[in-house]
């Protein structure tokens, strides 16, 4: 078996189970293939290839996934093979592999396998433990943000409109993805315009005695108060999802026959409404880019690799309508062939969305028609792959990859000029090393109230958005507005977790072993800070090296304090560095404006915190904070009493005539807002 054979199954199949699929027992700690009669033992102080080649006389020839791991226990790769025996054989030959496959036997010092019926259950089965593993020396898809959908709700009598991102517990029927939250808020928008559907939720629907602002200004039909029947505003639903579901002509000539008629009549108000109603669905589908003619459903990748980097791009089509595109960068090893990356990233990709009916592709990937039948099998339809070569559909992929070329351009000019900016920090601030996370710091609060601590991280690939935190200020000790007591608390907090879970505490990067492929596997971002910016001066940071001295990590952890300088003014910044003097940098240089890029970031963050847990309070009802008072419990308390204030003022006797609620909760309820003493 070669070495194509052998990386085919490293990194083309990482499909996860679908919701409610999953394996009955749990694969990471109930291997199949048993061990007991001895063979652990044989293989005691054995690694890489012996290892390898000591598993290989008891594996069966069946289907499975494999599991490398290292001395610490982590999980080097994970693959899948149609054989087991075949394919771990193939790792104990020691010719043929390239430098990463080499450094991978060579870390092995343990294997797990786990059989299977069929190669597509391996598939599946590999993708789920690379999901929940996320394995070094596996292609990684590195951006798993869910994609937002369309949802005309179906658990109500009058079904709402809205836009929709995560798991689709609530019943209804939903369309997309798209490939953002603003493409799917300017459609939403335009459907109101076109279908008169209403977009409240069913409290406030509940609630309604007179039409809201949405009906007045012709974007909503007004079911809530009667003034369209329930009958007739399902009909308007029907029109929505048969536009959604690809039937777009179909309902504008309704409308159109429809309008006619209103005119014929001479009943011009009502032909004006459904003038207004195709004009929204016109402009639907004039805004949604290339929509092609001959192309339904589909989704398009194309590939672009360059500089060691891998751009992929994706382009959604539903309803012969385009609903945008987005630019993935996996982690892939620069040795691994773009179709192996693609067949990875394709199988991952679908882990949480249902695939379309035509998956076009730029190039032949191996396996293609077990990948085929694995998400047929996750979709539960047809799902066919293709490569076109001419037509409209080859267009199409062409221009999703001149799309990630200059997505990759732009990637690569990014990642140099910050490459440049982090040895600049390095250099301006006698760090060891180029940071590889930089975590900043900062509060907001109003006179002491809804106070809030903030940390963002960066690195060599910019702001890692995902790893943000920010602290609820919960200090009873904390006098309010005492910035320094609040930094405090975030810093200990921050910290004192830290400790508890990477004891090890921060870590050197690792130094390659001579090839360019070794400093890449060595380039994730680490747990620990490599250096901390403080939004503050000798104060706040006298406060965090107390804090860290006390954990006794002050050693271990570069902090700086960013003041704000004379006047505050932008530009004239002094940092504050141990051992050294607070100094100021020249007004134009490039590692003042990226420290103050960070400052400010996490100035947006902090108050953008602040300002959504003011919001929470402001809004919060205070008969949520009664224990057994539920939305229809609430929802009976304001029916009968008005506001939360009338419920607070009134009798237990009058509380008790109040459906739903029995003599005991009136009671709790009674208690709650009078002082039993």
């Amino acid at each position: 078996m070669d070495l194509s054979e052998i990386d085919d199954d490293f990194d083309e199949a990482d499909e996860d189970f679908p919701p409610g699929e999953e394996p009955a027992a749990d694969p990471v700690r109930a291997p199949s293939i048993d061990w007991s009669d001895g063979g652990v033992e044989e293989m005691a102080g054995l690694a890489g290839a012996e290892l390898i080649a000591a598993f290989v006389r008891r594996l069966p020839n069946r289907p499975g996934v494999y599991r490398m791991l290292d001395e610490a226990g982590e999980v080097l790769y994970v693959g899948k093979a149609k054989s087991l025996k075949k394919r771990v054989a193939s790792y104990a030959r020691g010719v043929g592999h390239n430098n990463r496959i080499v450094r991978m036997i060579r870390a092995t010092r343990q294997m797990e396998f786990v059989t299977t019926r069929t190669e597509t259950e391996a598939l599946l089965l590999e993708a789920n433990l690379i999901k929940r593993l996320r394995p070094r020396f596996n292609v990684l898809m590195r951006d798993d943000k869910s994609f937002p959908y369309i949802l005309v709700a179906e658990d109500h009598e009058a079904p709402a409109i809205m836009k929709h991102r995560g798991a689709r517990s609530r019943k209804g029927a939903y369309f997309g993805p798209f490939a953002s939250a603003g493409s799917v808020g300017r459609t939403v928008n335009a459907l109101q315009r076109a279908f008169l559907l209403r977009t409240c939720t069913d409290s406030v629907y509940q609630s309604r005695t007179r039409p809201c602002l949405l009906y007045q200004i012709k974007r909503c039909s007004g079911p809530c108060t009667g003034e369209i029947s329930i009958a007739d505003y399902r009909e308007l639903v029907g029109e929505a999802k048969g536009f959604l579901s690809g039937r777009s002509s179909q309902v504008k000539r309704g409308l159109a026959d429809a309008m006619q008629a209103a005119s014929a009549d001479l009943d011009f108000e009502r032909a004006a409404i459904y003038r207004d109603r195709l004009s929204a669905l016109s402009h639907i589908q004039s805004h949604q880019g290339i929509n092609p003619q001959g192309v339904e459903e589909a989704d398009v990748f194309a590939l672009h690799q360059e500089g060691g980097l891998t751009c992929i791009q994706v382009f959604f089509f539903r309803t012969g309508q385009n609903w945008g595109n987005r630019a993935y960068f996996p982690k892939a090893d620069p040795s691994i062939e773009p179709q192996e990356v693609m067949a990875a990233f394709l199988a991952q990709f679908y882990d949480d969305k249902p695939p379309a009916a035509l998956i076009l592709l730029p190039m032949a990937i191996e396996e293609e028609a077990l990948l085929a039948e694995a998400l047929c099998v996750k979709a539960g339809r047809k799902v066919q792959i293709a490569v076109p070569a001419r037509g409209e559909k080859k267009d199409l992929v062409e221009h999703a990859a001149a799309n990630a070329r200059e997505a990759l351009g732009r990637r690569l000019a990014e990642s140099s000029s910050q490459t440049r900016l982090l040895a600049g920090l390095k250099e301006t601030f006698a760090l060891p090393h180029p940071p590889r996370r930089i975590e900043v710091y900062d509060n907001s609060h109003i006179m002491g109230t809804n106070a809030v601590g903030a940390m963002i991280v960066a690195g060599p690939e910019g702001f890692a958005k995902g790893q943000y935190r920010k602290f609820n200020i919960r200090g009873a000790d904390i006098t309010p507005g005492d910035d320094f007591g609040m930094m405090r608390e975030v810093m200990t907090r921050r910290f004192s977790r830290l400790l508890k879970e990477h004891a090890q505490g921060p870590q050197a990067p690792a130094e390659p072993e001579g090839s360019e492929e070794e400093a890449q596997d060595n380039g994730e971002m680490p747990a620990w800070p490599d250096l901390v910016l403080i939004d503050g001066g000798k104060g706040q940071i006298s406060a965090v090296r107390a804090i860290l001295e006390e954990l006794g990590i002050a050693d271990k952890v570069t902090t700086i304090g960013v003041a704000k300088g004379v006047d505050r003014d932008a530009g004239r910044e002094r940092f504050v560095v141990e051992g050294r003097e607070p100094f100021s940098l020249p007004p134009r240089d490039p590692v003042l404006y990226f420290v103050q890029r960070l400052r400010d970031e996490a100035h947006r963050f902090a108050i953008g915190s602040h300002r959504a847990r003011r919001k929470k309070e402001m809004v919060s009802n205070p008969l949520d904070e009664i224990a057994g008072i539920g939305p229809s419990r609430k929802r009976a308390l304001l029916h009968h009493f008005g506001t939360a204030k009338a419920v607070s003022r009134a009798a237990l006797a009058d509380l008790r005539k109040v459906e739903g609620i029995s003599e005991a909760m009136a009671k709790s309820i009674y208690d709650h807002f009078h002082d039993a003493g």
